[in-house]
Order: structure tokens, then sequence, then C-alpha cells
């Protein structure tokens, strides 16, 4: 699989973007990881993880894993990530989750009682965090409207959330993804697709959606390890989550072939991307090369 390099995110000329592709991953000294459809797949980790993850180790790169998927609370996906011996610490991780209760502090403080579409672990975060949850009731009133990954989901709290927004109530969304990826053959409906439904039975938009593509979850790596843009790279498989958000944090955009986007779509994503590989094994052997001189 060949890799591309957007000659433009360098300001090199395209005669020497090999040597732009060297120079900027010279730079890197964090990898933020998109988990489903890059490292793993459902509850199947795909064989050059661990080696990739090692591989960063010895290159002196940290890495942090990333997801919009909010239907595992941070201990959740510790305990899940360990099943697939791949073992991380909470500062490891951020998830739409996390970012979405941050923002709901941030940005609407008086914000405390939530009618929200999501799993237990998700509604054991909202209350962790110092939020009330309304009932599947007429009788108890929501501030706000939040929806995340649903995998419970009911009629009767679909429409109790349709309801609220049509009264116009906060309408969150955790993040955008339509689908989330498995290996079973089924479709996983995701909040992006619920999110869709709502809009069509109301006529009402989310008010805001965070995870990723919104910036805010890079911006939060760079923070954590006091980095600047151009010493991390994104790398997912999902060109209007993963993709959007790196060219919008200016990141190195480096899309993987190993879960929802092909290289025809790749090609014609606009603006072009800084780098597509085949794996994150292709992406190591050009971080080492680059580390060696190459």
């Amino acid at each position: 699989m060949p890799s591309a390099l957007n000659p433009a995110a360098t300001g090199q000329k395209p005669g020497s973007r090999f040597q732009g592709l060297s120079d900027r991953l010279r730079q890197i000294q964090h990898v933020a990881l998109d988990m489903d459809g890059t490292i793993y797949c459902g509850s199947t980790v795909f064989p050059f993880t661990n080696p990739f993850l090692k591989l960063l180790s010895e290159l002196n790169i940290d890495f942090t894993l990333l997801t919009n998927n909010s239907s595992r609370s941070v201990e959740d996906y510790i305990a899940h990530l360990r099943r697939m011996d791949i073992h991380v610490t909470a500062d490891q991780l951020c998830t739409s989750a996390h970012l979405t209760i941050e923002f709901l502090k941030e940005t609407t403080p008086k914000t405390r009682h939530i009618f929200l579409l999501g799993t237990d672990s998700m509604s054991s975060e909202i209350a962790a965090a110092g939020f009330t949850l309304a009932t599947d009731s007429a009788d108890d009133e929501p501030d706000a409207v939040l929806v995340g990954f649903d995998m419970g989901l009911t009629f009767s709290r679909l429409c109790r959330a349709a309801y609220w927004i049509k009264q116009g109530k906060l309408f969150i969304a955790s993040h955008p993804d339509r689908v989330c990826p498995t290996d079973q053959p089924t479709v996983l409906v995701d909040c992006g697709s619920v999110c869709a439904a709502l809009t069509e039975a109301t006529g009402r938009k989310p008010d805001a959606v965070l995870g990723k593509p919104d910036p805010r979850m890079l911006r939060e790596v760079l923070q954590r390890h006091e980095l600047r843009p151009e010493n991390l790279a994104m790398v997912g498989d999902r060109l209007y989550t993963d993709m959007v958000m790196a060219q919008r944090a200016g990141a190195l955009s480096v899309l993987v072939l190993t879960g929802e986007a092909t290289q025809a779509e790749a090609a014609s994503h606009i603006p072009s991307l800084d780098l597509v590989v085949k794996d994150l094994a292709q992406f190591g052997e050009m971080l080492k090369a680059a580390r060696n001189g190459g």
C-alpha cells in the first residue's frame, strides 16, 4: 500500500514530499490512536497492534487511546483492553463521554438534570460527575437531552427524548458516529443515527456534537503532555471523525485502511490527508525509518 503525503501540509514542493514526510515523522513525540477499527475490531485485536505499541516504547513515543464509543466507562475500557493483552492506565485514555461531561460543566453549568439515551456505564459516569438522571416520565423534566451509544434503547425512551427536544431542551450528542464497528454479523446503530432520527422527528439538530471530529479531544492530549500540534500524530480509520479532527487540531493525519474508510475514499478527501497506510505495522515501519534517518 503506497503512502501519501500532502505537500501543502508541510510547505514542501511536490518533488520533495518524501523528505517532507521523514521530517514530519521525526518530530512525532506522541501518537493518538483511535481504537475500534484501528487497534482492534469488536473483541478481536489486530495482530500488529501490540508489536506497534512495543515499537512506540522503543522509539520513546508515548500514546493515548481515543474513542467516540460512549457505551463503556474508562474502567470498562481498561478491562476490555486488558483482555486483549493491551495494558493502559486511565491517563492513556480519552473518551467522548469524558469530553461531554467536561463540556457540560464548562459550557452549561446550570445543566444538572439530564435525560440520557446511553448505557448503564455511561449513566454511572454521568451520575459520578454530579448530574442527576431524568426518568422516562412527562413529569420528570430535564435540563437537557444527552444522546450516547445506547445498546438498550427502547422506543419509549426514544419518543421521550424527542418530546423533550421538541420542548426546546438542550440537545447534546456525545459523538457523531453513525455506526459502531463490529466483528459480528450485524449493524450497530450508533449515536449519529439515533440523532438523525430525532432530528427528523423534531426538526432540531443537536446543539452540540462532542467527540471526534471536535478538536477538543486532541487539544486535551496536547495539554496533558505539553505538546505542540506538530509533535502529535492522529491515527484512525474514519475520515469524517478521526481525520477531520486531526486536520482541525493541526496534527499529522494518518489514515489506516483496517476499518471503515477505503483507499478510494481517502484519495478524494478534501483537504488531502497527510498519510494513508495499510495498517499500524506500516506506520510503525515509517516512524522507525524516519528515526533512523530514512
